[in-house]
């Protein structure tokens, strides 16, 4: 993508331009999970969204979620989120879910929830630092075993964030101030480089005191490179990154901010987390 190329973000709601997301979410996760434009066009009528990202008139990205109730609190509940690859890591997941919540709240909402893997950093970066998103549920293999083009291979553990649209604007929180050094020292899960300079997790540190204020947790910087050349890395870090929010999530914490590490040597990124 161009500098001189503007990204045009706009709700979709005629059965061509649904058809024409579906056909994009097809591209990106293969065509056997794709959502049936059918489903989509009815969630439009009745309370939900879908909004489209178009370069030069081409749908390029895409985002669709549904109303959802807990039996006491009406909610925005977001499935689904997609970018055309050529233009990943763009700031086009951002401007979608900017424009999400400026709809979402002409619609009345003021809660958006949505899940996704904890262990891909980018999204952990956006939805937790860039957003202000929460979270304090973790769901251990939530799809099931998925076949699709980029989550086969392994357990699809997801965390269940909760975007408070009312509450505040969008802030860049990256990290808030905390020294690398006392993240790295003080990280649950602590980590080896392999011959690849990828991290392999090594032990686990035990849970903080009762009285601690923070705690922090090592993620991969790229995930997806350690799924596809080492398996057994991969399930390692899956599993321990279980093991550790579960416990920290049953001991009353909850995942508020996100460091993301721009040093080269050091291959994690760090979650972090404050008791509820």
């Amino acid at each position: 993508m161009k500098k001189t190329q503007e990204i045009a973000i706009r709700s979709l709601d005629r059965i061509e331009e649904l058809e024409d997301a579906r056909k994009l979410e097809s591209a990106i996760w293969g065509e056997n999970d794709s959502i049936p434009t059918h489903q989509t066009i009815t969630a439009v009528k009745n309370g939900g969204l879908v909004l489209g990202a178009y370069c030069e008139e081409k749908l390029i990205g895409f985002q669709y979620s549904f109303p959802g109730f807990n039996g006491q609190t009406a909610y925005l509940c977001s499935h689904i989120l997609g970018i055309d690859e050529q233009f990943r890591n763009k700031g086009i997941g951002e401007k979608l879910k900017l424009a999400q919540r400026e709809e979402a709240l002409k619609l009345g909402f003021s809660l958006i929830t949505w899940t996704y893997d904890p262990l891909e950093s980018i999204n952990g970066y956006l939805n937790i630092a860039k957003l202000g998103g929460v979270c304090s549920t973790y769901i251990a293999n939530c799809y099931g075993e998925m076949e699709d083009l980029l989550n086969s291979g392994i357990p699809s553990d997801r965390f269940l964030v909760e975007w408070h649209i009312g509450k505040k604007e969008t802030t860049d929180s990256s990290g808030r101030g905390i020294p690398l050094d006392f993240a790295i020292e003080n990280s649950l899960i602590q980590w080896e480089t392999n011959e690849k300079g990828l991290p392999v997790p090594s032990f686990t540190l035990p849970l903080p005191e009762q009285n601690g204020d923070t705690a922090f947790v090592a993620i991969p910087k790229d995930f997806r490179t350690i799924r596809v050349t080492n398996s057994q890395a991969a399930t390692e870090w899956r599993m321990k990154t279980r093991d550790t929010f579960t416990d920290l999530f049953q001991q009353g914490w909850e995942v508020t901010d996100f460091i993301k590490n721009s040093m080269t040597e050091i291959p994690v990124q760090f979650y972090v987390l404050t008791r509820k």
